[in-house]
């Protein structure tokens, strides 16, 4: 049974771990910075106890790595690596689509209408890669299986950066596409038809993954 006191350090260290976190996924952090564990607990006024157990948590998520005695920096992917994790996204995604939609209400339906309607509305790219998420991740909502769901988080965040690189340079391009690709997929979705919506989602990930491999200077 834990303690008081190891239950707040555990608050603390978790509450740290999703300041960097959001730093790193809102670009802030790119990948390959540096994270100097003294200088992060004194700008947020914690002990170095919580600020290490903070970066386990974040190494275990995939987002730093961690070097025996040398410290952290934010986990830094090569083409390659980004391509193999789009392309285990392409097999997995669809399956927790498949888990969610089971229990899939016509509210959730609504919100994802919603969703789309914002980003179609939007021009800024942060914008839209907030509400792309949250429009995804709604589909994702309803799952019964959270070991599937923390695979692909983890895959969504440590792609994040280059998600974003790819889509300052090329949104404005593919947005059409997008959207018609989100629209397919929130139908299919609506009708309860998983195969049809398993399509579109693999085909819009795979996609995704052509057109980033077509910019490979967002690796550098």
């Amino acid at each position: 049974m834990l303690d008081g006191g190891s239950v707040g350090a555990s608050v603390a260290s978790q509450r740290i771990a999703d300041q960097v976190r959001e730093r790193i996924l809102d670009g802030t952090l790119p990948p390959g910075a540096r994270i100097r564990q003294d200088d992060l607990a004194e700008e947020l006024n914690a002990s170095r106890l919580p600020v290490r157990e903070a970066l386990r948590i974040l190494e275990s998520s995939g987002l730093i790595t961690l070097k025996s005695n040398r410290g952290a920096w934010v986990t830094q992917l090569d083409q390659r690596e980004c391509e193999l994790n789009y392309k285990i996204r392409e097999r997995i995604e669809p399956l927790l689509l498949a888990e969610s939609m089971r229990a899939t209400t016509p509210a959730d339906v609504g919100e994802l209408v919603e969703l789309q309607e914002r980003i179609e509305a939007t021009d800024d790219v942060e914008t839209f890669l907030v509400l792309d998420r949250q429009l995804h991740w709604a589909t994702y909502r309803n799952h019964d299986a959270p070991q599937l769901a923390q695979i692909v988080a983890r895959l969504w965040d440590t792609t994040q950066h280059y998600r974003r690189a790819f889509s300052q340079r090329a949104w404005a391009e593919h947005r059409w596409t997008i959207n018609s690709e989100h629209r397919l997929l929130i139908e299919a979705v609506r009708d309860s038809n998983v195969d049809i919506a398993q399509r579109v989602l693999e085909m819009h990930i795979r996609r995704t993954r052509i057109e980033l491999l077509k910019h490979p200077e967002v690796f550098s």
